[in-house]
């Protein structure tokens, strides 16, 4: 299997702005329900961010009460 390089890293795409909206929540509350800075979470919601961890992906996914796949597709 061939290591992913910068494109295919481009095709992950982060819905947390659709679903806090279905769910009536700020980014701000969500960043105090998991723990993780408002910063951290801005990064990851604009498609900037190159790794997320496993704990916080799990505490995004119990936050918003969706599955991971519901947060990240792949474009």
């Amino acid at each position: 299997m061939a290591p992913a390089d910068d494109e295919d890293a481009g095709r992950i795409h982060c819905r947390l702005d659709e679903l806090l909206a279905e769910r009536g929540m700020t980014l701000t509350k969500l960043a105090e329900l998991v723990g993780v800075s408002l910063v951290n979470l801005s990064v990851l919601k604009n498609d900037r961010a190159r790794a997320i961890r496993f704990s916080t992906l799990t505490a995004i996914c119990d936050a918003l009460q969706c599955e991971v796949g519901e947060l990240l597709v792949v474009r």
